[in-house]
């Protein structure tokens, strides 16, 4: 009886040879984000640079600390504190009442017509800033707006004159784009709350009270405060609404750069205006690393 034969060991069949199709690819991908990086490098990072250079340096080209040591002035740190206080008060009362918005929202029909007009009304109302918003106040509640003019003539209700280049009168100015901004940031986060869940609380028992306690208000708080820090920014580093309203005196810390810029006496500081530029770019850029993180967090519950 004959053995039986050894197998025959399968020969490997050659790997096929790349055909580069993934090296072009990237390729591809790596020249379609060069106008971004032209952009982020020319309009931002190129000015930061030059902002953070000429911080230190004094009038000559020299290296000082000047610069630095002058933002202890009292009346730097006066609109500092003007606008650090504008920008939390709008921002914290812009996301309360744009939150409530945006969460109506979400009680109707996704594609309802309702939607898609506040939603697109705010899109149009948070780009709606500068010196066309403050046109649109003072032509209202200016000393001969309107409702000035309303007000004194039935009413005998006098408004005062400066209101709007006061501390107080900005903030329903910044309002006006402070809360649609909020509704458009802040919908895609209610709508990432699942009606499953609310389903499921009711089935093991939980009331309303209990879902939003438990469940619903820890998975929105994030996306809440990270709106928070989006506004403040957003309010801290706005300029041309409040420059067209103020022309005699600087109250927020955006207003002394342009008159440090710009000097009634013909002495502009252009060095101190980039120490104050960056010190704006500081906290703007502490807001928005807090966002990032708080958006990061809530991005993996509510997808």
């Amino acid at each position: 009886m004959s053995a039986p034969a050894a197998p025959v060991a399968a020969t490997p069949t050659p790997a096929p040879a790349p055909t580069g199709r993934g090296g072009r690819r990237r390729g591809s991908a790596f020249v379609g984000t060069v106008p971004f990086l032209l952009y982020t490098g020319l309009f931002l990072l190129l000015p930061t640079a030059i902002i953070l250079i000429g911080s230190f340096q004094d009038g000559s080209g020299g290296f000082t600390l000047a610069n630095i040591k002058a933002m202890g002035d009292p009346a730097t740190m006066d609109a500092l504190w003007n606008s650090v206080v504008l920008s939390l008060v709008t921002a914290v009362v812009g996301a309360v009442i744009g939150g409530v918005l945006a969460y109506v929202l979400t009680t109707g029909a996704p594609g309802g017509a309702l939607r898609r007009l506040v939603t697109a009304a705010c899109s149009v109302l948070a780009q709606f800033g500068g010196a066309l918003l403050a046109f649109a106040f003072i032509a209202t509640l200016g000393t001969n707006g309107l409702v000035t003019r309303a007000l004194a003539s039935s009413l005998g209700i006098t408004i005062d004159p400066n209101y709007l280049s006061t501390l107080s009168g900005f903030i329903p100015v910044y309002l006006y784009f402070q809360i649609p901004l909020m509704v458009i940031v802040f919908l895609p986060a209610v709508d990432g709350i699942r009606p499953q869940w609310r389903e499921a609380c009711e089935t093991l028992g939980g009331s309303t009270w209990a879902f939003w306690r438990h469940v619903g208000g820890p998975l929105l708080l994030p996306p809440f405060l990270g709106s928070v820090l989006l506004l403040f920014a957003n309010a801290f580093s706005a300029y041309a609404t409040a420059a067209t309203l103020v022309s005699q005196y600087n109250p927020l810390i955006a207003l002394q750069i342009r008159g440090a810029l710009i000097s009634e006496t013909g002495l502009g500081a252009p060095n101190f205006a980039k120490a104050l530029a960056l010190l704006m770019v500081l906290v703007v850029g502490v807001m928005m690393a807090l966002y990032y993180l708080l958006q990061r967090r809530a991005s993996r519950w509510l997808r």
